[in-house]
C-alpha cells in the first residue's frame, strides 16, 4: 500500500509540474503575442506619423509654397524681379546675412551725409541696387512688393479702395501696442473710426490747443533754466529727447484727454516699455520671441488697458458741456452711438483708439523735435535765422495760433528735418483683394512697402545734395522742392494721411519757438549719432545738447 501511495503522490507531483510548465508556456506565448501586437501598433503609428508628416509637407507645399510661387509668377510676368527665396524661410536667411555683414557704425564726423537706410535696412538697399525701385521678395511664405517709384507711391497712397489696407500680420504683432484702432484697422472698421476721430485734428481744433502747448512748453523751459543754474550758471548739458517726450506727452494728455501728464505718466511709461520689448526683434519680418517675451508683452498690455479704462470710467461719471469736449469724450460718444458695436466691442473700440493716440500722438512728435534740435545744433546759422524771424513775427516772444503760420523759416527747417529723418520709416499696405496700383496688378495677399527715407534721399528726385541739410530747398513749398512732390511723405499721403499732421506741425513750431527764443545750443561731445528703428526711427543713444541762454534773453 505504501509503495502504491508513493507512486500516486509522485505522479501527482509530476502532473502538477507539467501543468505549471504548460501554463508558463502559455504565458510566454501570450507575452509573445502582446509584443507582436505592440510592435504592430508602433509600426502602424510610425507609418501613420510618417504618412502624416509627408501629408503635412505636401499640404504645406501645395497650399503655402505653391501659393507664394503663384504670387511670384504673377509679379514676374509683369517684369518684376527679385531675389530667389528658399523653401519655408523665403529671403529671411539672406536678409540676416546682409545685416550681419554691415561695417562698424560711422564716426560722429561722418554722419551728416550718412544715409542711415543702408545701416538700418541694408537688405532693401542691396536689392534696390540689383533690381531697381520695384522688386519682390519673401519672408517665410509671405510675398512682398518693394515700391519706391514716385508715381507708384502716389498711386498706392491715394488709392481710395478699401481693398488696399494695412498688412494684417504687422497689425497682429502691433496689437498689444495699438490694438485695432484707427492706425492699424482696415475696411469699414477703419472708415468708421476715422470719421469719428479725424475732425478732432482739423486746423480749427488744433488752433485751440496752442495755449496748452505754451503752458507745457513753459515747464520745459523752466527745467532747462534750472539745469543751467545748477551746472554753472552759463552752460548745461541736457539729453533733450526725454524732455521732449515729457512735453509732448503732457500736450496729448491735456489737449486730447483732459488730464495732465502726471495723470497719464504711468500710461506713457508702460507704452514706452512695451515699445522697447516689441522692438527688441525685427517685428516686421520675424517672430516676436519666445514664451517669456510674449508673457511680458501680455502683462504690459493688460496694465496699459487697465489704466486707460480707469480714465474712461472717470470720464463716464462726469458731465461735459459740448464746448469742453475733448478727443476722449468724442471717442466715448462715437462708441455709444455706433449701433454696430456691442458692449465688448465698444470697450475695445475705446481702449484701442486711446492706445493709438497716446502712442502716436506723443512719441513721433517727440522724436521729430529731437532730430530738429540735433540738426539745428549742427547749424547755428539756422538758429539765428529763426530767432530773427521770431523777433519780427512775435514781438512779445510768444507765438500764438495766428502768428504760427507766418513762421516760414521755421516751417522750412521742420520740413527739411522730416525729409532727412522722418519718424515713420515705411508706408505699408496689403492687397486684401486683387488690386490695381498704377500699371501693376497686385495679387491678393501681397504686401507693398515703401521705404520713406530712401525716397526722401533719392538724388534723382532731390538733386545731388539730397543727403545735405538745406532747408532753403522748401522756400517755395514742397511742390518746388523736388521733381516729384509725391515723393515727400513724412506723414503719408491720401486717405491714410496721418491724422495728427496738423497737431504735430503746430506742436513742433511752438516748442522750437520757445526753445530758440530762450536758448542757443550746440551738440555735446557725448552725442553719438546712431539712428535706431524701434517702430519709428529715433536717436538710439539720445540727443545730448550743450545749451545756454541766448544773448537776447540774458
Amino acid at each position: 500500500m505504501t509503495k502504491v501511495a508513493t507512486r500516486k503522490t509522485s505522479k501527482t507531483k509530476r502532473e502538477r509540474e507539467r501543468e505549471r510548465e504548460r501554463e508558463r508556456e502559455r504565458e510566454r506565448e501570450r507575452e509573445r503575442e502582446r509584443e507582436m501586437e505592440v510592435s504592430f501598433v508602433l509600426k502602424l503609428l510610425s507609418s501613420l506619423a510618417a504618412a502624416g508628416l509627408v501629408g503635412f509637407l505636401l499640404h504645406l507645399y501645395n497650399t503655402v509654397w505653391l501659393k507664394s510661387e503663384r504670387l511670384r509668377r504673377k509679379l514676374r510676368v509683369q517684369g518684376i524681379k527679385g531675389p530667389a527665396p528658399s523653401f519655408l524661410y523665403g529671403n529671411l536667411p539672406e536678409m540676416q546675412k546682409i545685416q550681419h555683414q554691415l561695417p562698424n557704425t560711422p564716426n560722429h564726423s561722418e554722419f551728416v551725409a550718412h544715409d542711415y537706410t543702408s545701416t538700418l535696412f541694408p537688405y532693401f538697399e542691396h536689392w534696390r541696387k540689383q533690381y531697381g525701385q520695384i522688386y519682390t521678395y519673401s519672408t517665410g511664405m509671405r510675398q512682398h512688393l518693394y515700391v519706391n517709384q514716385p508715381e507708384l507711391v502716389r498711386e498706392m497712397n491715394q488709392c481710395m479702395s478699401l481693398d488696399l489696407g494695412k498688412p494684417s500680420y504687422v497689425s497682429k504683432r502691433l496689437a498689444p501696442m495699438l490694438g485695432n484702432g484707427v492706425l492699424r484697422s482696415n475696411g469699414i472698421v477703419w472708415s468708421q473710426q476715422r470719421k469719428i476721430i479725424a475732425p478732432e485734428f482739423f486746423t480749427d481744433k488744433v488752433k485751440g490747443m496752442v495755449w496748452l502747448m505754451l503752458e507745457s512748453g513753459q515747464t520745459l523751459l523752466q527745467k532747462w533754466e534750472d539745469c543751467i543754474e545748477a551746472q554753472s550758471g552759463m552752460t548745461a548739458e541736457i539729453q533733450v529727447d526725454e524732455d521732449f517726450r515729457d512735453f509732448s506727452a503732457d500736450v496729448i494728455s491735456r489737449a486730447c484727454f483732459g488730464s495732465s501728464y502726471i495723470r497719464g505718466k504711468q500710461i506713457f511709461s508702460k507704452l514706452r516699455a512695451l515699445q522697447e520689448v516689441i522692438s527688441q526683434q525685427n517685428f516686421l519680418f520675424s517672430n516676436l520671441g519666445g514664451l517669456k517675451k510674449q508673457n511680458e508683452i501680455g502683462c504690459l498690455e493688460r496694465e496699459i488697458e487697465s489704466l486707460i479704462w480707469e480714465a474712461v470710467r472717470e470720464r463716464q461719471g462726469s458731465e461735459t458741456s459740448s464746448a469742453e469736449k475733448d478727443l476722449l469724450q468724442t471717442i466715448l460718444e462715437g462708441a455709444i452711438n455706433d449701433q454696430s458695436l456691442g458692449k465688448g466691442s465698444s470697450k475695445r473700440f475705446i481702449v484701442d483708439n486711446c492706445k493709438s493716440i497716446y502712442f502716436a500722438g506723443h512719441e513721433s512728435t517727440a522724436v521729430a523735435a529731437s532730430w530738429c534740435m540735433m540738426l539745428l545744433a549742427l547749424h547755428p546759422e539756422w538758429q539765428a535765422r529763426i530767432r530773427t524771424e521770431l523777433a519780427q513775427v512775435c514781438p512779445d516772444g510768444l507765438p500764438d495760433a495766428n502768428s504760427l503760420p507766418q513762421l516760414k523759416t521755421m516751417a522750412m527747417v521742420i520740413q527739411e528735418v522730416l525729409r532727412l529723418y522722418p519718424p515713420a520709416a515705411f508706408v505699408s499696405r496689403e492687397a486684401l483683394e486683387d488690386t490695381q496700383v498704377g500699371n501693376i496688378s497686385v495679387p491678393k495677399g501681397v504686401c507693398l512697402w515703401t521705404l520713406i527715407p530712401t525716397l526722401h534721399r533719392d538724388t534723382e528726385i532731390w538733386g545731388p545734395d539730397a543727403n545735405e541739410f538745406k532747408p532753403e530747398r522748401f522756400i517755395d513749398g514742397v511742390s518746388k522742392a523736388c521733381k516729384s512732390p509725391q515723393a515727400y511723405i513724412p506723414f503719408g499721403l491720401g486717405p491714410r494721411l496721418c491724422l495728427g499732421k496738423n497737431l504735430a506741425m503746430v506742436e513742433l513750431k511752438v516748442v522750437l519757438s520757445l526753445v530758440i527764443s530762450k536758448f542757443s545750443f550746440s551738440l555735446s561731445p557725448k552725442y553719438k549719432h546712431s539712428p535706431a528703428y524701434k517702430m519709428i526711427v529715433g536717436p538710439g543713444n539720445g540727443v545730448h545738447i550743450l545749451i545756454q541762454k541766448s544773448v537776447l534773453d540774458r
